[in-house]
C-alpha cells in the first residue's frame, strides 16, 4: 500500500520537482538550439568574409595586371625587343608577388592550356580573373620550382573517402588577364595557391583576431584542391600544418558532388569543428575545390555543459532545502493518518480489539479517527455474533450435503440402469425384426444356390469362384445377424480369434464394396508397409473395414478418393499394426466428433441407424485394439484401427473367448 505521507509529499512537491524541471528542461533545450544556431550563424559569417577576401584578392590582382599592361614602362619594354620585354615582365612579376607573368595570344598556343579560357574572357575594358587547375607539366613549363611547390604527399585522414593515389601534383592557380588593344595579345598573371601560407594566414587573421590583437588558435581557415588541403593553418602537431590531409567523405559529397554550402559540425583532421565549407569553381563553373572556415567545438561545448550543470546543481540545492520545510509542515497531518493505517493493518491480521485511541487533533482527520474507533467496536460485536451463528450453520450444511450426495449416487446408478435398459430394449426390437427379415431371403438364396449347383453339374467348375463367393457371403450374413443379436451381450460372442494379415483383410474388404464404390465414382488407393500380424476374428475386422469404407463413400456424394494404408505402429509402448481409411469427403463437425461412436448417433438420419461405428468399436476393443478418428470440416475424415501384434495380444483374445 502506498504511503499517505508519500502521496501528500508528491502532491505538495509536484510543482517543484516535476513542473519546474520540465520548464527548466524546455528552456535549456531552447537555449541549446539557439546557442547552436548562433554558432552556425557565426561560421556562416566567417565563411562569407573569407569568400569576400578571396574575391578581393582576385580583383586586386586583376587590377594590378591591367595597370601593368597599360603602363608606359610595359610599352617601352615592348619597343626594346623580346629581351627587354622579358626582363621587364620578370621584374614586374617579383614586384606584384606573382609566380609567373606571361604575354601572348591565346589563339597561337603561346599560353598554358588552363590559362586560355581566362585570357579569352579578358577585354581591353575589363580584365578577367578566375581560379584554374594546372597539371604538374603545366606548372613545370613555367618553373620546376612551381611543380615542386604544388606537390603534396597525401596524409591518411580519418573519415576521408577512399582513393588510390598517394600524392597530389596538381596546382590551384589564381589567374588574371588583360587584353591589349594594339596587337590583340593578352597579359596573364598567375599565383600558385598550393602552400601559399601568407594568403591563408591573412584570411585567418582577418576573421579570427582576438581582443588583444592576436590570432586565435581556435579558428582555422583552409583552401582545398578537390578534397586535399593545399593551404591551411589547421595543425597536425605543434608547429606542423595539416597540408596533404583530406576532408571527410560526407562533406566532400555535399560540397563537391552536390555543390552545397556546408554549415554544421564536422570532423577536421583530428577534432570536431563548427565548420563552413564553400565550393570553389573555375571560369567554366566546374567545382575544383573548397574554401573552409571553422573553429573548435570543444570550448563552446564545455562552456554550454558548464552552464547546464550549474543550473542543475542550483535546482537540486533548492529542492534539497525545501524538503525539510515541507516535512515539518506536513507532520501534523501525517501522524493521525499513520495511526489509522497501523490500526487497520492489525485488524486485518485478526486483532479485532485494536483501536486508534485518543487523538488530540480537532480537525476533520481527528473526527475520522474517532469515528473509525466506534465502527471497530460495532464490527467486533457483530463478528462475535456471526461466529456463533456460523458454527450452527456449518453443522446444518454438512448434514444436508451428505444427504444430497447419497441421493445423487442413487440417481446416477438409476440413470445408468435406465440408459442400458432402454438401449437393450431398442436393440432387441431392431435385431428381432432384422434377423427375421434377413434370414428368410438368405435361406432362399442359399437354397437356390444349391439347386443351381445341381443343375450345372460339372459345368459349375467354370463359375466355381463366383458360386463359392456367394456361398461364403451368405454364410457371413448369417454370422453378422448373429453378431447383431449378441450386441447387448458381447461377452457371449463365440467366434475364435486367429492370426490375421492386415493387407489381406483390406483387399478382401475392397472386393465386397467395389461395386458400390464404382457406382458412386469413388477411386481407391492403397499404401502397404510391412507390418506384424494381429490376432482378431477375420470376419469381424472385415466387417469393421467394410463399414468404414461405406461410411466414407456416403461422405463423398459427388465422388472422390478413399486411401487405405497399413503399417506398423506403437501405442503407449505396445507394438502393433494399424490400418487407416481416409476419404476426401465433407468431414465431420467439430462438435460431433466426440459422439460418432455412441450407439444410435448418426450424421445421416435418412441413411443409417447409428450402430455401425458403435459395433465396430466394440469389435476392435474386444480384440484389445483402439479405433480413432481425425476430421476437418470440408477436408475429409481419417479413421484409424490399431491392434496389438499377435504375440502380445493373444492374451486378450483368449480372455474374450472365455
Amino acid at each position: 500500500m502506498q504511503s499517505v505521507r508519500l502521496r501528500l509529499l508528491l502532491l505538495a512537491l509536484l510543482p517543484l520537482v516535476v513542473l519546474i524541471p520540465l520548464l527548466l528542461g524546455g528552456a535549456t533545450l531552447y537555449w541549446i538550439d539557439k546557442f547552436d544556431e548562433l554558432l552556425i550563424a557565426k561560421v556562416a559569417s566567417d565563411l562569407r568574409i573569407a569568400e569576400q577576401y578571396l574575391n578581393r584578392i582576385e580583383d586586386t590582382q586583376a587590377a594590378e595586371v591591367a595597370a601593368l599592361a597599360q603602363s608606359i614602362g610595359f610599352a617601352r619594354a615592348q619597343r626594346g625587343g623580346p629581351a627587354a620585354q622579358a626582363a621587364f615582365l620578370d621584374r614586374s612579376r617579383a614586384v606584384l608577388g606573382l609566380d609567373f607573368l606571361l604575354y601572348g595570344r591565346p589563339d597561337r598556343s603561346e599560353l598554358p592550356a588552363p590559362a586560355v579560357p581566362v585570357a579569352a574572357a579578358a577585354t581591353a575594358e575589363k580584365p578577367s580573373a578566375a581560379l584554374a587547375l594546372f597539371s604538374a607539366d603545366d606548372l613545370a613549363s613555367q618553373s620546376p620550382a612551381l611543380a615542386d611547390q604544388a606537390r603534396l604527399r597525401l596524409v591518411p585522414t580519418k573519415a576521408a573517402r577512399p582513393i588510390t593515389r598517394d600524392t597530389e601534383t596538381r596546382g590551384m592557380v589564381l589567374l588574371t588577364a588583360h587584353r591589349l588593344d594594339r596587337d590583340d595579345a593578352v597579359l596573364v598573371g598567375g599565383r600558385l595557391l598550393n602552400r601559399n601560407l601568407d594568403f591563408i594566414d591573412t584570411i585567418n587573421a582577418l576573421i579570427y583576431r582576438d581582443a588583444e590583437g592576436g590570432v586565435s588558435r581556435a579558428g582555422t581557415t583552409t583552401l582545398f584542391l578537390d578534397d586535399v588541403r593545399i593551404s591551411t593553418n589547421v595543425r597536425l602537431f605543434e608547429g606542423s600544418r595539416a597540408l596533404g590531409t583530406r576532408v571527410s567523405e560526407v562533406v566532400w559529397r555535399s560540397v563537391i558532388e552536390r555543390g552545397e554550402t556546408w554549415l554544421d559540425r564536422a570532423f577536421v583532421v583530428n577534432d570536431w569543428y563548427i565548420s563552413g565549407y564553400l565550393p570553389v569553381t573555375d571560369i567554366a563553373g566546374d567545382r575544383i575545390g573548397m574554401l573552409y572556415t571553422g573553429f573548435l567545438q570543444a570550448p563552446f561545448t564545455a562552456e554550454r555543459n558548464k552552464t547546464i550543470v550549474t543550473l542543475i546543481l542550483a535546482f537540486v540545492a533548492v529542492v534539497g532545502l525545501s524538503f525539510p520545510i515541507f516535512l515539518r509542515l506536513a507532520r501534523g497531518v501525517f501522524r493521525p493518518l499513520e495511526q489509522m493505517s497501523e490500526t487497520m493493518e492489525r485488524v486485518e491480521k485478526g486483532a479485532l480489539d485494536a483501536r486508534i485511541g485518543a487523538v488530540k487533533a480537532r480537525d476533520e482527520i481527528g473526527a475520522v479517527a474517532r469515528h473509525l474507533d466506534r465502527l471497530l467496536d460495532q464490527a467486533q460485536e457483530r463478528d462475535e455474533a456471526l461466529r456463533a451463528y456460523a458454527g450452527k450453520l456449518n453443522e446444518l450444511v454438512d448434514q444436508r450435503t451428505e444427504e444430497l450426495r447419497e441421493v445423487n449416487r442413487k440417481l446416477e446408478a438409476t440413470f445408468q440402469q435406465l440408459v442400458m435398459s432402454e438401449k437393450l430394449a431398442a436393440v432387441g426390437e431392431i435385431t428381432a425384426g432384422v434377423a427375421h427379415e434377413i434370414n428368410n431371403p438368405v435361406s432362399v438364396i442359399q437354397g437356390n444356390l444349391d439347386v443351381l449347383r445341381q443343375e450345372l453339374g460339372h459345368a459349375q467348375t467354370a463359375h466355381k469362384t463366383e458360386l463359392d463367393l456367394i456361398d461364403a457371403q451368405t454364410h457371413r450374413i448369417n454370422i453378422i445377424v448373429g453378431k447383431l443379436l449378441n450386441f447387448t451381450r458381447q461377452g457371449e460372442m463365440s467366434d475364435a480369434a486367429s492370426v490375421v494379415d492386415l493387407k489381406t483383410v483390406v483387399q478382401d474388404a475392397q472386393v465386397l464394396v467395389a461395386a458400390d464404390l464404382r457406382k458412386h465414382d469413388i477411386a481407391t488407393k492403397e499404401h502397404h508397409r510391412p507390418a506384424p500380424s494381429v490376432r482378431i476374428v477375420a470376419s469381424e475386422l472385415q466387417q469393421v473395414l467394410v463399414n468404414l469404407m461405406i461410411n466414407a463413400a456416403q461422405a463423398m456424394p459427388g465422388g472422390g478418393t478413399i486411401t487405405l494404408e497399413t503399417g506398423p505402429a506403437r501405442r503407449e509402448g505396445v507394438a502393433g499394426a494399424e490400418v487407416s481409411v481416409a476419404d476426401t469427403g465433407t468431414g465431420i463437425d467439430a462438435d460431433k466428433i466426440a459422439h460418432v461412436f455412441d450407439p444410435f448417433f448418426t450424421t445421416k438420419p435418412a441413411e443409417g441407424t447409428g450402430l455401425g461405428l458403435s459395433i465396430s468399436q466394440s469389435l476392435i476393443s474386444r480384440a484389445g485394439g483402439l479405433i480413432s478418428v481425425r476430421s476437418e470440416k470440408g477436408r475429409g475424415s481419417n479413421f484409424s484401427v490399431w491392434l496389438p501384434a499377435a504375440d502380445i495380444s493373444s492374451g486378450f483374445a483368449d480372455h474374450a473367448a472365455q
